[in-house]
């Protein structure tokens, strides 16, 4: 049998240590000085800490140099705004992404840290931005759907915050990546939405073929808007106009 871990009872004791530290400051940066793991300081950190303590911890050698501590700070419910703001910028991108999507967290932190996101896009690797995609928040997802790798495209149709209003609207955005019209056209999640449907025909940029394989699915009234619109290629303004011809009684 392999023996009991030894993280929980670690964490058990510090943290009973913790609340009978309090809030006194010498207390608590003597068990700051004590040798802890970063994994259990981590754990600790999931639970109700007094702040006086996320405090003291933040500043602390060598703790205020570990990003994924500065993290477990930021995600605790008890972290001051101000100090959560201060230290973000400090955080690895994928914990950046768990402080924007937690709710219970302050608007004006959660805010923050999508906007760092969005600043390290650019530099982002390709893995990463896939992962990113797959669990980014919307202000930061808009701009993935924007990416034209069609990875990212593929990646970013899957966030389960996505929605069908936030598709169409990128999908009708005049700088569309041609990745993220195949990606909705084929996608098992969006590809039978109507309104995706739509927007795919209505956008000049999508591929041609893909254009056309929508219009079987249209209603008249929208067909004939598709022949009406301005800027689409008169090939599929032609074909839409004869579906709604022939589809009419």
């Amino acid at each position: 049998m392999r023996p009991p871990p030894r993280a929980a009872p670690a964490v058990d004791e510090l943290y009973a240590a913790l609340l009978q530290a309090g809030e006194s400051v010498p207390r608590l940066r003597g068990l700051l000085d004590a040798e802890v793991e970063e994994t259990t300081m981590i754990t600790l950190l999931r639970r109700a800490v007094p702040v006086r303590f996320l405090e003291l911890l933040a500043d602390a050698y060598p703790w205020s140099e570990r990003p994924r501590v500065l993290a477990g700070i930021v995600l605790n419910r008890r972290a001051p705004r101000t100090l959560s703001l201060k230290l973000l910028p400090a955080l690895f991108w994928r914990d950046l992404a768990d402080v924007a999507a937690n709710p219970h967290l302050s608007v004006a932190v959660r805010a923050r840290a999508e906007g760092l996101l969005q600043e390290m896009l650019p530099d982002m690797r390709m893995g990463e931005k896939i992962a990113l995609a797959k669990i980014a928040t919307l202000p930061v997802l808009a701009q993935l759907l924007a990416d034209p790798e069609p990875k990212v495209a593929g990646a970013s149709l899957i966030n389960p915050r996505l929605r069908e209003t936030d598709l169409v609207m990128a999908l009708q955005s005049r700088t569309a990546p041609v990745a993220l019209l195949e990606a909705a056209a084929e996608s098992p999640r969006w590809s039978q939405r109507y309104g995706v449907k739509l927007a795919l025909v209505l956008q000049a940029r999508t591929p041609l073929g893909v254009a056309l394989s929508q219009l079987s699915s249209l209603l008249p009234r929208d067909l004939l808007r598709v022949g009406e619109t301005e800027g689409l290629r008169p090939l599929v303004q032609a074909a839409a106009l004869r579906v709604a011809r022939e589809g009419a009684p």
